[in-house]
């Protein structure tokens, strides 16, 4: 079976109903109440009922999955693409999953749309040439992306849930941000644990946005909006479950210790953490053009074998990198500055990792100008939107 997962109106239910490969096979959705009664009242008839089935949002009945497994399961021949499985929620942490599937799913993340893909490109970002280029070739490769220059604030205020994509009108796309957001909190969430006061989440939820690209202390950040410690870890964990908000782990050496050292906070949007955090009438920051390019970073990384992994750098005095791209044996350091116009200075943190791990190639900063330019021996300075 093939599980596609990733945040709500990301647009799974339309990849599963449009790609060719299941076009005339049956399409269930567990939205409808009449379907979701069927598969809870009895859920083997349901996954029998055809020997090919797609079946839309699956989170609302995880007690289904047991089913699935047992149709799938020898002694019935294996088929590959019988099932084909979607929801706004991570299967793999879902704590009311019965079982995995280990050995029986394929696992794709589908997240919000990239800025090519509504360019009508269909990629994500150029990442990989960063890993097959030597680092003299960067700048000529970059210089000659045929992605248009764009305002940054532009691309976070529309940002990648293909439905506001399409918005011309700035108070229509607040709306529906309002609209997700409340249907998130009403109903999405409560198909994942019982919540009964959806104020203190949607507190939490302001307050994470406003922490974007910042250190997730779950101590301060219960102090500062009065809940429990063990309240807002389970929150944030909800959160992360639908992938709302991402952590972002540190690069160390030692695998270990990035499970146990503090990790970064980002959303799965830009443009909904600018409305989560501030309304309708916030203006993108800087930490905003990051959420942005982790995005794309995101996109990119769950579309490739083996899978990269995406990281940040920093050190006990504060020197940081923002994102570290650990891919085919190598490191790729990313800083982004929302300045149109970088200065060495703004390569700080990405010469010191440079000095520190001298045999990766080099360092890439985004800034928000439209030159490319030299910042070091080994740093390239480009306009963020030459890459993703």
């Amino acid at each position: 079976m093939v599980v596609v997962t990733g945040p709500r109106q990301a647009g799974k239910s339309t990849f599963v109903q449009a790609a060719p490969q299941l076009t005339g096979r049956p399409y269930v959705t567990l939205d409808d109440a009449t379907t979701a009664r069927r598969a809870r009242e009895a859920p083997e008839a349901f996954v029998q009922s055809a020997p090919f089935l797609t079946i839309d949002e699956v989170q609302r009945n995880p007690d289904l999955i047991l089913a699935i497994k047992l149709a799938v399961d020898p002694p019935q021949p294996r088929v590959p693409g019988q099932f084909v499985l979607t929801g706004s929620a991570n299967l793999l942490m879902m704590r009311r999953v019965a079982d995995s599937l280990a050995g029986r799913a394929y696992y794709l993340t589908l997240w919000p749309m990239t800025r090519r893909e509504q360019l009508g490109l269909g990629v994500t970002g150029e990442w990989e040439q960063f890993f097959q280029e030597p680092v003299a070739r960067w700048p000529d490769l970059l210089r000659a992306d045929i992605a248009p220059a764009e305002s940054w604030r532009d691309a976070v205020r529309r940002g990648d849930f293909p439905t506001p994509t399409t918005m011309a009108d700035p108070l229509a796309r607040d709306l529906w941000f309002q609209g997700y957001i409340d249907t998130y909190v009403r109903r999405d969430l409560q198909d994942l644990a019982a919540v009964e006061h959806v104020v203190d989440v949607r507190r939490l939820m302001q307050a994470t946005a406003l922490r974007i690209g910042n250190l997730l202390n779950q101590t301060e950040l219960a102090r500062d909006i009065q809940l429990p410690p063990t309240t807002v870890h389970r929150y944030l964990d909800l959160l992360e479950t639908s992938y709302q908000i991402v952590r972002l782990h540190p690069y160390t050496v030692n695998r270990t210790k990035r499970l146990i050292k503090t990790p970064k906070v980002y959303w799965n949007d830009a443009a909904l953490a600018l409305h989560v955090g501030g309304g309708p009438h916030a203006v993108p920051s800087g930490t905003h053009l990051e959420n942005l390019v982790l995005c794309d970073l995101l996109a990119w990384r769950d579309l490739q074998v083996p899978r990269p992994e995406i990281l940040y750098w920093r050190t006990t005095s504060g020197q940081e990198v923002d994102f570290v791209i650990e891919w085919q044996q190598q490191l790729i350091p990313i800083e982004v500055k929302a300045s149109e116009r970088p200065t060495p200075r703004d390569a700080a943190g990405l010469r010191t990792f440079l000095e520190e791990y001298p045999e990766w190639p080099g360092g890439l900063l985004l800034h928000g100008g439209s030159e490319v330019l030299l910042l070091g021996e080994r740093i390239v300075a480009a306009p963020w939107w030459s890459v993703i």
